[in-house]
């Protein structure tokens, strides 16, 4: 037997531990479950890293501040994928994977033996449930991968309960999975929630009475002012000012929904709702159906672990509108504060923050304006694809002779006629090198990859692996296109883009909330697969089936 001897002064300091460990017990001291009874997913899109710690200051102490100031802070959180956009980040989120695993390559994706761009939560075998009709047309059903909420319902038997929230049907569904209890999005043309026969035959009471006191006829008739006083805005460029786009060119403060809102025409009796989704009331929306959603369906009320995705849309479109640095997206930020502060107000009081676990991020980042760039002198520009597909057609007739040698282009993939050059007795490889070679010769290009390059490689890290991470054999073009750092694609009434690895794109804010994390900022460098792997082992459930994600060690400590 082994003694170890103490000094009187050590003795003491132990025993006055235990006394008050003693103390504490018999007061009834509170212990956080074993396992959250609620997981909250909060994702942002268009949120880049240096915008929360651009208003961080200016911030109210109850909203995302509070989310900093007493969670843990992942500031070097980033993708690690080419196209940075919406529905890829939410997929990449939920399955702990990347998207040459989970298939949601991106937001749209060409079907050349359809000749036809499809959405990537596109589903024809699904009927609407309280919407109008090509809304509902949306199910997980291009999802090749569990998700963290797959894997809690069969982990618990289904007895967990697990809901996506979001304004566009993509984010909420692939946020959340093909097991999900429900799944609702905004129908622009009813101006209500819906969902589809993937979730339910049947719309829930509650959601048929929130929908009938008309919250977006209250919004879409409103005035978006500005929110904080202007000395707020001083960071920002000038509310008047060239580079914004905005709505039919109204650039400036206030905006008058009601006036701006299309009218009902000759062929329709309906109003269209999709203004909403430029404006941070949107968010409003969102915030008041979710709370609505945990009160009636109790989430976080029993010993087993719920879930619920909230998304947030507004600052996507604003964004695009307007640009990073707009006194748009500053209101619409601020805005999205007060969002969370009302939704964190609502977490604490009725379930309360020891049962609870947040993460808050976002889908992606944005590049600043080109002008704007252009005029500090920094290197930027927009890459015309209509021309530039144009001239690819010309020189590929010139070539190989007359012919329809391209099918379609989508997020800066190029789609060849596979059948007309099987048939011209060709190498689709060949061609699709030669493709690559000619569209390098374009301002703007960096490079161009062929298919082949990625059907059997394992890159290192670099710009190539973040290809290779978006590779999917049935849904990636034949080549690939890559802009330099600061250009853009130039794609309808948008100023600025998304959709490239590059740090503004990649780069987002990362914080978890609640439950049993501490206050803690951490800097090492995470893959925002990692969110998955992390929730799993937290809730003690399977990772999802294609993770990838490595958990974050700092919140087990």
């Amino acid at each position: 037997m082994i003694y170890m001897r103490y000094s009187k002064k050590t003795l003491s300091f132990i025993a006055a531990i235990g006394l008050s460990v003693l103390r504490l017990s018999g007061q009834g001291a509170y212990l956080p479950p074993d396992k959250p009874k609620l997981v909250v997913g909060i994702v942002v899109e268009q949120l880049k890293y240096d915008q929360l710690e651009k208003y961080r200051d200016k911030f109210s102490e109850e909203g995302i501040k509070r989310l900093i100031n007493e969670g843990s802070y992942f500031k070097n959180a980033s993708y690690h994928y080419m196209l940075t956009q919406s529905a890829p980040a939410h997929a990449t989120i939920s399955t702990g994977t990347e998207p040459s695993f989970h298939g949601i390559t991106s937001d749209h994706w060409y079907l050349p033996l359809k000749n036809e761009l499809i959405s990537c939560s596109k589903d024809i075998s699904v009927n609407p449930v309280g919407g109008s009709y090509e809304s509902g047309l949306h199910s997980p059903v291009n999802l090749q991968a569990s998700t963290f909420t797959d894997e809690l319902e069969m982990a618990t038997g289904r007895k967990a309960r697990s809901f996506g929230v979001g304004i566009k049907e993509s984010s909420a569904i692939f946020s959340t999975g093909h097991a999900a209890d429900g799944v609702f999005w905004f129908d622009d043309v009813t101006g209500t929630w819906m969902t589809s026969t993937y979730y339910t035959a049947k719309m829930p009471g509650w959601v048929n009475d929130f929908n009938a006191l008309k919250p977006a006829e209250t919004y879409i008739n409103g005035i978006w002012s500005l929110l904080k006083p202007a000395d707020y805005y001083t960071d920002c460029l000038p509310d008047s000012n060239a580079f914004e786009f905005g709505f039919n060119s109204q650039v400036t403060f206030p905006y008058d929904l009601k006036k701006m809102r299309p009218k009902a025409g000759l062929f329709s009796a309906k109003q269209d709702y999709a203004l909403l989704r430029e404006t941070p009331f949107s968010n409003s929306l969102t915030t008041s159906f979710a709370i609505r959603l945990m009160q009636q369906e109790k989430l976080g009320k029993d010993d087993v672990t719920d879930f619920i995705s909230i998304c947030y849309s507004a600052t996507d479109n604003i964004g695009h509108r307007f640009g990073p640095s707009s006194v748009e997206m500053a209101d619409a930020i601020f805005r999205l504060d007060d969002e969370i502060k009302n939704l964190l107000k609502f977490l604490n009081d009725s379930i309360g923050k020891r049962n609870v676990l947040v993460y808050f991020t976002s889908a992606h980042g944005i590049a600043e304006i080109p002008a704007v760039q252009d005029s500090y002198r920094i290197p930027a520009g927009i890459f015309r694809q209509s021309q530039a597909l144009q001239i690819l057609r010309s020189y590929l007739n010139a070539v190989y002779g007359e012919g329809d040698w391209v099918k379609g282009y989508s997020e800066r993939q190029i789609y060849l006629n596979r059948t007309l050059i099987e048939d011209a007795r060709l190498s689709l490889e060949d061609v699709q090198k030669k493709v690559a070679r000619f569209l390098v010769q374009f301002s703007g290009v960096a490079a161009a990859y062929p298919y082949s390059a990625f059907e059997a490689n394992d890159f290192g890290n670099g710009n190539l692996r973040r290809i290779n991470n978006n590779f999917n054999p049935l849904r990636t073009g034949d080549v690939i296109i890559a802009l330099l750092p600061g250009w853009i694609e130039k794609e309808g009434d948008y100023v600025t883009n998304h959709n490239s690895p590059y740090e503004y794109d990649s780069h987002v804010p990362l914080i978890w909330y609640g439950w049993t994390v501490n206050r803690a900022t951490i800097a090492r460098r995470v893959n925002m697969t990692d969110i998955a792997a992390t929730l799993s082992s937290l809730c003690r459930v399977p990772y999802p089936n294609s993770s990838t994600g490595e958990p974050m060690v700092e919140l087990f400590r």
